[in-house]
């Protein structure tokens, strides 16, 4: 490597964008996509990158993987996937704390290694807040192990996370600018950083054991689960227990009955649907007839659901065989709604409305002036300022609260689920993995054709493909991606890591090297997020590594993987997402996630030292 290279203008100006880059993000004076497009601008109108490749960032392989990965999450969340995972968990964690949290971040940890973090971190707040609703833990001691399995299951693959996306297409670049005779870098495969997110998962899971749970239990014990969960039902409104189907046989005597005859026996638990024959009904209406064979849907403590079927004759069943996507959190569940003074249901009931027969909705329970009605709700007249309790299908919610007759004040899903779809989305998902690992098709083409098989068989609509995307993340990263590629081309990383390599003391190790870039790394990431410190630090490491002798596709890749080890701080997507539900400090973050991180350095130079030294000997 040539140390002796002047400093021209280009590579002046290119590192004057760096630093202009690195300020813009620390002090947030302008949004992180505009300051990217305003790199991107300044390096098209100063001959830095060729007009024609300017903006060969948006239709690169990088960017087309995260559009890909962010629309098959899209439709895994649409098939409520997520919340099937949360049921299976509750069952198989059998109450035991630590075997919930074990499975539950071990589960995470697999789940974010073919989607992007903050997509599966955003499908875990509902899976959190369920299990810490159900279980003794709270969100606290939940969501950071979890938020750190996804962090550390991002390395399992190439498209577990931006850095690893972008690393690829940062190598192909670097080969433009090889001193000559030297030998190309070739693209990582699929699963070439396997061995590290294996370590890296298993070190996670290992330290929350062992002393991350402790910490966060002694930091506080509060719970802090969202307001809108089934805990809070309990709590205020007494609504609580499992959902439970029960078969009516010959002997009941609720055959012939009406649901509404039903609902009025003695401690009957809360009839949220009814199938008989072929005619399945959530909200069903209270005319509706209940024969031998009809299937109930109620919701109730155990023993007491328990006890009403033995005494009524019914065959009790604790596995939901008919009504599992009816009842699925991601389609139908509990929410508050308030009665404005001009509604037209003031005066009248649930009966005389009829909201199950028209609307698809069971109303609970009545909150009115801090007083909780549950008994005969359906026949109590509605008054302005009464806070209603209803169970229904999220769509059929959303068609009734259009005639503002009322308020829905809880947060629930407003587009259209499809659980019927579960295994088509499944099936997809399965095969687009297989072909990513058996071809040698690019990944963002293969991500793109299980997009295809999704928008085809109606998983999603092309609309909520669009909605799905996170355009930020887009220009973020194709706005800087030529950055990068200007740093390399001005020969801008060769001068830094040249002069760097000639002050270092004579005969360094270079896995001393590689603990240092693996810390600037991670230090930049603080402060230019994660695909920031990737487009800035992997010419400069590339440039290192062959200056000092060592291998340039190892310090890429530990420096794509360093720019993930946040797990401190709000500029990490993963950790902003979870800081406001959980309540954590920057006290808090530091204290758990700090030594947490130091491991993970620790592990990414020793197992990629170990990978590379091992195919050599191989080879």
């Amino acid at each position: 490597m040539d140390t002796a290279l002047t400093l021209t203008n280009d590579m002046k100006l290119v590192l004057g964008l760096v630093g202009f880059t690195m300020a813009m993000f620390l002090f947030e004076r302008i949004r992180a996509d505009v300051v990217a497009l305003i790199v991107l601008v300044i390096l098209g109108l100063t001959g830095l990158v060729a007009p024609e490749e300017l903006f060969g960032g948006f239709s690169g392989n990088a960017v087309m993987s995260i559009i890909a990965t962010t629309i098959l999450g899209a439709g895994l969340d649409r098939t409520g996937a997520l919340n099937r995972l949360a049921s299976w968990l509750l069952q198989r964690g059998h109450g035991i704390e630590q075997r919930l949290l074990l499975m539950t971040t071990g589960i995470a940890g697999l789940n974010s290694s073919f989607m992007q973090n903050p997509s599966v971190m955003a499908l875990y707040l509902p899976v959190a807040s369920r299990l810490a609703a159900r279980s003794g833990l709270s969100l606290q001691r939940l969501l950071l192990p979890i938020a750190a399995a996804i962090v550390m299951g991002g390395a399992l693959t190439m498209v577990g996370n931006s850095p690893l996306i972008l690393l690829n297409d940062l190598l192909m670049s670097a080969n433009n600018n090889l001193p000559s005779g030297m030998a190309t870098l070739e693209p990582l495969r699929m699963f070439a950083p396997l061995p590290v997110g294996v370590v890296l998962i298993a070190a996670s899971l290992l330290y929350f054991r062992f002393y991350g749970d402790k910490k966060l239990r002694d930091e506080t014990e509060t719970s802090v689960a969202p307001a809108r969960t089934e805990s809070y039902f309990a709590s205020t409104y007494g609504i609580e227990g499992d959902v439970f189907e029960m078969t009516v046989t010959a002997e009941s005597p609720l055959v012939g009955m009406s649901l509404g005859e039903a609902e009025a026996i003695h401690d009957a638990p809360l009839m949220l649907a009814l199938q008989t024959g072929s005619d399945t009904r959530l909200s069903p209406p209270a005319d509706m007839r209940i024969w031998v064979g009809s299937v109930l849907g109620v919701m109730g403590a155990r023993q007491e659901v328990h006890d009403f079927a033995q005494n009524h004759f019914l065959r009790l069943s604790s596995r939901l065989r008919n009504f599992g996507d009816l009842f699925n959190p991601s389609r139908a569940g509990i929410s508050e709604a308030v009665i404005p003074p001009t509604s037209r249901y003031i005066g009248k009931t649930a009966a005389d409305l009829r909201l199950r027969k028209q609307s698809g909705i069971s109303l609970l329970a009545i909150n009115r002036d801090k007083k909780v009605m549950r008994e005969d709700v359906r026949k109590v007249p509605l008054r302005a300022g009464d806070l209603l309790v209803f169970h229904s299908i999220w769509q059929d919610l959303a068609v009734a609260a259009e005639s503002r007759d009322f308020v829905v004040v809880t947060d629930y899903p407003k587009g259209e689920q499809r659980p019927h779809k579960f295994k088509i989305a499944m099936t997809i998902f399965a095969i687009t993995i297989l072909i990513a690992l058996t071809s040698k098709l690019p990944v963002s083409l293969t991500l793109m054709t299980g997009v295809a098989g999704m928008l085809l068989t109606g998983v999603l609509r092309m609309d909520e493909a669009y909605a799905a995307i996170n355009w930020k993340t887009v220009f973020l990263m194709a706005g800087l991606i030529p950055l990068g590629w200007a740093m390399d081309s001005s020969g801008a990383a060769a001068w830094v890591a040249g002069h760097t390599v000639e002050r270092l003391p004579e005969g360094i190790p270079v896995w001393l090297l590689e603990i240092a870039v693996a810390l600037l790394t991670t230090a930049f990431s603080l402060v230019i997020s994660h695909v920031g410190a990737t487009i800035v630090m992997v010419p400069l490491a590339i440039n290192l590594a062959l200056a000092a002798g060592g291998n340039p596709t190892a310090f890429a890749l530990i420096v794509a993987l360093s720019a993930s080890n946040n797990l401190m701080t709000a500029s990490n997507p993963v950790i902003s997402m979870i800081t406001g539900p959980a309540n954590y400090t920057s006290r808090q973050l530091w204290r758990v996630g700090g030594p947490l991180s130091l491991i993970y350095t620790c592990v990414v130079v020793l197992t990629i030292n170990l990978m590379f030294w091992w195919t050599a000997r191989a080879g």
